[in-house]
């Protein structure tokens, strides 16, 4: 699997995740879907990775994806940015996987 981060999104990552620690996860989240394939993909700061979380390397650091999930994913991607929706947006060369896409704070700092 690749991952590319575009520039405008390693940027606001990076102004977004400043002062924070953990791990940043692609997560395919099914919760309150109705059915694993009806899944949406966001950006998650996580404290501790789960034991089949696969390491992705990128231009911009890395990114771990749950392995089940990987099969709803497509073999390359894109996170980029929107300035007019002000959101992350997951893509492939072939289709948007998530245009809305959160990155979201699962720290237990977050929760503090």
């Amino acid at each position: 699997m690749e991952i590319k981060i575009t520039e405008t999104a390693a940027v606001k990552l990076k102004e977004r995740l400043e002062g924070k620690e953990g791990f940043l996860k692609l997560k395919y989240d099914t919760e309150g879907c109705g059915c694993v394939v009806s899944g949406v993909a966001a950006l998650w700061l996580v404290d501790e990775l789960d034991s089949d979380d696969l390491e992705v390397v990128t231009t911009s650091g890395s990114i771990y994806i749950e392995k089940s999930k990987i099969v709803f994913l497509d073999e390359k991607l894109i996170i980029d940015f929107s300035e007019a929706a002000n959101c992350f947006q997951l893509k492939s060369p072939n289709q948007y996987l998530n245009p809305r896409m959160s990155l979201i704070d699962q720290t237990k700092k977050a929760s503090v």
